[in-house]
């Protein structure tokens, strides 16, 4: 029998791969674990490839004759069982590394997320692009046509619907939960020791009553930004806040005795705050998993941009509140 090869690419919101699928003789088993009988990848990978289907919960197959597992897990064990025996793993679900064996889950074995727009024959990639350039989406027509043909009753297709929704929200809880543990903890730890060392060595303080002083002046609380916003200070005040907090008080207490017009209170607002959010900047763009290069470029990106938009915020702020006070 002659066997093809197929290109699974992860698909909306998935994780992993591309995964080559290659059966061959004693190893051609495409498994379905995924409840209901066979899934429809599972089906149109082996059509593709000319492996054969098996229902992972019903028939027990050799780790050794498996050429792929299709299997629609939440971000349980499931996920990971298969990785841990170097067996390719196509999940339907989009879940990324989760659940206790998440270490085994490796891009080069693993693909989520996947539809069934998302396999290829790899011989035929080419061909099938020019085609569909000249033809349109006929194929994609044919195979939703075929799958619908497919569908089981009414049951069981509420029974799979109601599983998938079931899974996404637990693997998005997972994933939330794995968030936390993984980046917003320890960022909560070194900030807690940051604001540590800024208060007890009092390099806070002594910046914070030297620019105080300026803030009962347009020149002054342009001054106050600027200091705040030099991208070596601003990632240092930002998690203690001390500028904002000791000005911000004192402008306060100024107005309320009168030494200081009312009209300085906003752009006093904008003149402090130039920092906020500088500490946080590396940490957010990890979070929405940005690449290494996009980091490095981004963080200081940023943080000079702040010398611009600190002062013409002030600037602004104090247009603004022209007339705003009688």
């Amino acid at each position: 029998m002659e066997y093809k090869s197929v290109k699974i690419e992860k698909g909306p919101g998935g994780w992993g791969g591309p995964l080559i699928i290659s059966p061959k003789p004693g190893k051609d088993k495409i498994v379905s674990v995924t409840g209901g009988g066979i899934s429809d990848v599972a089906q149109r990978i082996a059509d593709l490839t000319g492996g054969v289907t098996v229902d992972g919960f019903k028939t027990s197959v050799p780790d050794e004759e498996i050429a792929v597992v299709v299997i629609d897990c939440g971000g349980t064990a499931r996920c990971g069982v298969y990785p841990k025996k170097n067996i390719l793993t196509v999940n339907l679900v989009p879940v990324g590394q989760s659940g206790p064996l998440a270490k085994y889950i490796r891009e080069d074995v693993y693909v989520s997320g996947v539809g069934l727009k998302d396999i290829v024959l790899t011989e035929e990639l080419e061909e099938e692009t020019r085609e569909h350039n000249n033809q349109g989406s006929t194929d994609t027509v044919a195979i939703e046509k075929e799958v619908y043909a497919k569908k089981g009753n009414i049951i069981e297709r509420i029974g799979k619907g109601t599983g998938k929704v079931v899974g996404i929200f637990y693997s998005a809880g997972k994933e939330s939960i794995d968030s936390v543990i993984k980046n917003i903890l320890p960022f909560m730890a070194f900030v807690s020791m940051l604001v540590g060392i800024i208060l007890k060595s009092g390099i806070g303080d002594i910046i914070a009553k030297f620019v105080a002083p300026f803030s009962g002046s347009l020149g002054g609380l342009l001054v106050i930004s600027l200091i705040a916003a030099i991208p070596i200070l601003s990632p240092l005040l930002g998690p203690g806040a001390v500028i904002a907090q000791i000005v911000g008080v004192l402008v306060g207490v100024e107005i309320g005795k009168g030494n200081i017009p009312p009209q300085y209170a906003l752009p006093a607002l904008f003149a402090i705050d130039p920092q906020v959010g500088c500490d946080f900047i590396p940490v957010g763009l990890s979070l929405g998993d940005a690449e290494p290069e996009t980091v490095e470029i981004g963080v200081p990106a940023i943080l000079f941009s702040r010398l611009i938009t600190g002062p013409i915020s002030v600037i602004i702020a104090y247009l603004f509140s022209i007339g705003l006070y009688k």
